[in-house]
């Protein structure tokens, strides 16, 4: 009952943005998601809380409308990410336009691979989609969906340009299988990790549990990493940003892994700072509240100094 009370809603939007043009569907996706930071308290909370670490000189306000506007950006994620699937491949093309496309062409002329990174940030799954038609078909790491039935929707528009979707379970032999034939690998790295292989680096000054699977593979296999980002133009339309290549650490750098995450996920801060309502504030990405506080602390002394 669950799963249909969460999946029905979804299966309306998907009908009623078909008659629509996207700069619509963008407009109503953000009053859906204004709606969603009303009514959703547990969220709202933990966005607030998390952007008064992250922002701790900005006025209250100031964040509070930020947090609005995140909750906005993923109601519009929402509903474009559905009308996006329903594009035709030439349709997808002409509604995005890149920057750095030649980064990942030089990237592939190695031959090992490449790794991919991003965040829960602007339209990330709309990029990957969208990459299929432009560069090649990737693989995609991903964890399933706790409803089924949104679960099988998103994955159909996942693969409809022709990329594979990874889980968990055999993922590292399917990864390593993938760079050897010269193939792209997808993954976001500002998830919270409970497992063993997490390593703890810096966000926003505050240590984080990350995934060490993209630094260890590219050490593994010398697969360059590329950081890609998504961000919205007008008249909804999308521009996808492909970075420069990380440069990893050198070999004998005492805790390759590590510092090689670190350096991806300062990447990716540098792009949460430029455009932060457009990354996930509503998700518990800091668990250690002691270090959380303290965190907060030493940057509020230092920024007091400066």
């Amino acid at each position: 009952m669950k799963s249909w009370l969460e999946f029905l809603p979804v299966r309306i939007f998907r009908h009623l943005v078909r008659f629509l043009p996207m700069p619509v569907v963008r407009r109503c996706g953000r009053v859906l998601g204004r709606c969603a930071y009303l009514i959703d308290g547990e969220r709202r909370h933990v966005a607030l809380e998390n952007l008064a670490y992250a922002f701790p000189n900005r006025p209250e306000a100031e964040r509070v409308a930020l947090a609005r506007s995140m909750f906005a950006h993923f109601g519009s994620l929402l509903l474009e990410l559905i009308k996006f699937g329903m594009y035709t491949p030439q349709r997808m093309l002409a509604a995005s336009e890149t920057e750095g496309e030649e980064r990942v062409r030089q990237a592939h002329q190695q031959g090992n691979g490449v790794l991919f990174f991003t965040g829960h940030f602007g339209y990330w799954e709309i990029h990957a989609v969208a990459h299929a038609l432009r560069i090649g078909p990737i693989s995609v790491l991903a964890r399933p969906l706790d409803n089924p039935k949104l679960h099988v929707m998103l994955e159909q528009i996942r693969m409809s340009t022709g990329n594979t979707v990874i889980y968990r379970q055999g993922a590292v032999r399917r990864m390593l299988r993938d760079l050897s034939a010269n193939k792209g690998i997808a993954l976001l790295i500002d998830q919270h990790l409970h497992s063993a292989d997490a390593v703890s680096v810096d966000f926003f000054r505050r240590p984080a549990a990350t995934t060490s699977a993209l630094a260890a593979l590219a050490l593994r296999t010398g697969a360059p990493v590329i950081p890609v980002f998504a961000v919205p133009l007008p008249r909804g339309r999308y521009k996808f940003i492909y970075e420069h290549p990380v440069d990893p650490p050198r070999a004998d750098t005492p805790d390759a892994v590590r510092e090689f995450t670190q350096r991806c996920t300062d990447v990716l801060e540098m792009y949460v700072r430029r455009y932060p309502a457009m990354w996930l504030w509503m998700h518990r990405r800091w668990r250690d509240r002691g270090a959380q506080e303290m965190a907060v602390d030493e940057t509020s002394d230092a920024e007091a100094d400066a």
